[in-house]
C-alpha cells in the first residue's frame, strides 16, 4: 500500500510540474481554443487553458451539469439529485467564455452551433462524453429506456429508476442487464447492485437483484463477491456471459429481457445498454467503426480529424478506464499539450492515474487504482503500479475509511472543476 501511494503521488505531482512550468514565451496567448463538452474532461481542460492563459470557449448546452458519481446513492437512498447538479458560474468566473449552446457542426478550424453562429479555433478539444446507442440493442429505444431506464446519464432517468424501486413490492425481482466493455464507469453497474441491495435489505428484505452481465469478469470483481455474500447473502445473484446470460434483446411492454437461453421478467428492469461517443464526435467522424474515438495518446490528439483533440469517455485511452477520474486527469494533461503545440513546443511525457472508489453500502468502500503511461499511441498499464483494496489482512474500518475517501474524492473534483 505504501508503494502504491508513493507512486500515485509522483505522478500526481509530474503533472503539477507539467501545469506550471509548460510555456516559455506569450505567443499561445493570441491563439483561440474551443472545448465542446462540459462534463469532467471538457470543464478541466477549458478551465486549465484559462490558468495557461489561453482563450477558451466552452460550449455547453445545459446551464445545469448533473454529476454520474455518487449518482447511484440518489437512486438507492436519500441523496437529492441536487447533491449532483453543478453550475458554469464557477469555469466562467475562472475566465473561461462559457456559450450555452450545442454544436452540430465541425469545419476547418471552425465549429457551427445549433444557434446559427460560429466559433473558430486554432485547436478544438471534443469532450462531448456518452450516448446511448439506440441501435446496440434489439428491443430498446427510448421509448423503453422510458420503461426500463438505463439511469447512466444521470439526471432524468435517476429519478426514474429511483421511483420504479420504490414503487416495487416486497418479495419483486431487480434485474440488472449490464453490456459487454466498452462502456462508461466499469464498475458502476455492480455498485448500483449493491446500494440497490442496500436499500432492499433495509425496507424490502424479501426481494432479490439479478445482474445479467455480457462479461465473465468485470471490475474489482473480486470485492465485489466478498462484500455480496458478507453483506447480502443471497439478496444479489450475477451470471455471466458463459452462463448465457448476456442480454439479446428487451421487450419494454411484457417487462421482459431475453437472453440466448430464457426469457428473464423483473419488477424493476435497469438496462445499461451499449454506448458510443457522444452525437458531436459520430457527427465530425471523429469516432470510428467502433464508435469511440482514437486519438494520439501522448497528446489526445484525433488520428482522424486536423487540430482536434478529444478527452474522457469518448475517446479510445486503451488501458485507461472511463472514469471521471481519468477524465480529469486527461483533460489537465492536454491541455498543457495544446498549450505546448500552439507554442510550438514538443508534447510533453507524461504519466496518469485513475482511482475509482465504489460503495458497497454508504458507509463501506472499495477502490482500484492504475498508473499509465502512453507509449507508441497507446496508453499502457505500468506492472505493479495501483491495485485493488486488500483481500485478505484489511486493517479494521478499512471498508469505512475507503468511503470517506470517496465522499472527500468527490467534494474534491467537484470543487476543483465547477467551483469559484
Amino acid at each position: 500500500m505504501l508503494s502504491r501511494r508513493r507512486t500515485l503521488k509522483g505522478a500526481s505531482l509530474g503533472l503539477v510540474g507539467l501545469l506550471s512550468g509548460c510555456l516559455s514565451g506569450g505567443g499561445v496567448t493570441k491563439a483561440r481554443v474551443v472545448v465542446a463538452g462540459g462534463g469532467f474532461a471538457g470543464a478541466t481542460c477549458a478551465r486549465t487553458l484559462a490558468q495557461l492563459g489561453i482563450r477558451v470557449t466552452l460550449v455547453e448546452p445545459n446551464p445545469v451539469y448533473t454529476a454520474c458519481p455518487f449518482s447511484n446513492l440518489v437512486i438507492s437512498t436519500d441523496r437529492p439529485i441536487q447533491a449532483q447538479q453543478f453550475s458554469y458560474a464557477g469555469i466562467a468566473n475562472a475566465g473561461v467564455e462559457v456559450r450555452h449552446a450545442r454544436v452540430v457542426g465541425v469545419d476547418a478550424q471552425r465549429v457551427q452551433l445549433d444557434d446559427g453562429s460560429r466559433l473558430d479555433y486554432d485547436r478544438l478539444v471534443l469532450a462531448p462524453g456518452i450516448e446511448i446507442n439506440w441501435d446496440g440493442l434489439p428491443g430498446y429505444d427510448q421509448a423503453a429506456a422510458e420503461l426500463m431506464p438505463h439511469a447512466w446519464q444521470a439526471g432524468a432517468q435517476t429519478l426514474l429508476l429511483r421511483r420504479q424501486l420504490r414503487a416495487m413490492p416486497d418479495g419483486g425481482v431487480v434485474v440488472i442487464s449490464v453490456p459487454d466493455n466498452p462502456y462508461r464507469c466499469p464498475p458502476g453497474p455492480y455498485e448500483r447492485a449493491s446500494l440497490i441491495a442496500h436499500y432492499l435489505k433495509a425496507h424490502k428484505p424479501r426481494s432479490k437483484v439479478l445482474i445479467l452481465d455480457a462479461k465473465d469478469r468485470f471490475s474489482k470483481q473480486p470485492l465485489f463477491t466478498r462484500a455480496w455474500q458478507e453483506q447480502y447473502g443471497q439478496l444479489v445473484e450475477w451470471q455471466g456471459r458463459s452462463a448465457g446470460a448476456a442480454v439479446v434483446e428487451v421487450d419494454a411492454q411484457s417487462g421482459a429481457v431475453l437472453t440466448d437461453f430464457e426469457t428473464v421478467r423483473g419488477d424493476v428492469i435497469n438496462v445499461i445498454p451499449p454506448q458510443r461517443a457522444g452525437f458531436i464526435a459520430q457527427t465530425a467522424g471523429a469516432a470510428d467503426n467502433s464508435g469511440w474515438c482514437p486519438i494520439q495518446a501522448g497528446t489526445f490528439e484525433s488520428t482522424r480529424l486536423d487540430r482536434v483533440h478529444v478527452l474522457g469517455d469518448a475517446a479510445i485511452a486503451n488501458a485507461m478506464p472511463k472514469s471521471a477520474f481519468s477524465a480529469n486527469a486527461q483533460a489537465k494533461l492536454c491541455a498543457v499539450q495544446v498549450a505546448r503545440l500552439l507554442a510550438d513546443q514538443p508534447p510533453q511525457p507524461a504519466k496518469l492515474i485513475n482511482t475509482c472508489y465504489s460503495l458497497i453500502a454508504p458507509e463501506y468502500g472499495i477502490s482500484v487504482a492504475g498508473v499509465y503511461t502512453a507509449e507508441k499511441n497507446t496508453w499502457r498499464s505500468i506492472p505493479g503500479a495501483g491495485g485493488i483494496s486488500p483481500m485478505l489482512q484489511a486493517p479494521a474500518g478499512a471498508p469505512r475509511l475507503e468511503a470517506e475517501y470517496a465522499r472527500a474524492w468527490y467534494a474534491t473534483i467537484t470543487r476543483e472543476v465547477f467551483g469559484g
